[in-house]
């Protein structure tokens, strides 16, 4: 499985040679979505445990933001899951996200990770930093980086 991880990341992410042997890095929309359902991923163990309520946020999240299929979403968490888990760290995701995606998408993003956050109803110090995090690594203003926590805070109180 880590072999077609890799193949995966490979194919679709990583720094490919051109002609004159300079590294380039390829953003794909495959790389895109991989990388987003990494960091919400990323979210929900942020806590110890990762709670249903919060997977299915990331199901909707995905699913809302990318268009995709069942399959695909499942498919894409397995994959985000697996890279996780062998992740140094969230910059591989937030440099590819911030480079590929355009401002609004990276607002949605961080709107997305704290709809994750309040999932369970429990605001942890841990989930509100690392978004802080990534809301900064992906070069989102501090003033959108709130819009976004109230917009998902309206969102959880219409699901109630």
């Amino acid at each position: 499985m880590l072999g077609n991880i890799k193949r995966f990341f490979e194919k679709n992410i990583t720094g490919k040679k051109t002609s004159s042997g300079v590294t380039s890095e390829k953003v794909t929309e495959e790389g895109l979505r991989l990388a987003t359902a990494a960091l919400l991923i990323e979210l929900t163990r942020a806590d110890s445990h990762v709670k249903e309520e919060e997977r299915e946020v990331v199901t909707r999240a995905l699913k809302k933001g990318f268009e995709l299929t069942e399959g695909e979403i499942e498919e894409l968490i397995a994959l985000a899951e697996a890279e996780v888990k062998e992740a140094i760290s969230i910059f591989q995701f937030t440099h590819l996200i911030d480079k590929g995606f355009s401002y609004g998408k990276k607002k949605e993003i961080v709107r997305h990770l704290w709809q994750v956050a309040l999932a369970d109803d429990e605001m942890e110090k841990h989930e509100v930093h690392l978004i802080r995090k990534v809301a900064d690594l992906l070069h989102v203003a501090h003033s959108d980086f709130i819009a976004a926590k109230q917009e998902a805070r309206k969102f959880r109180q219409q699901e109630a």
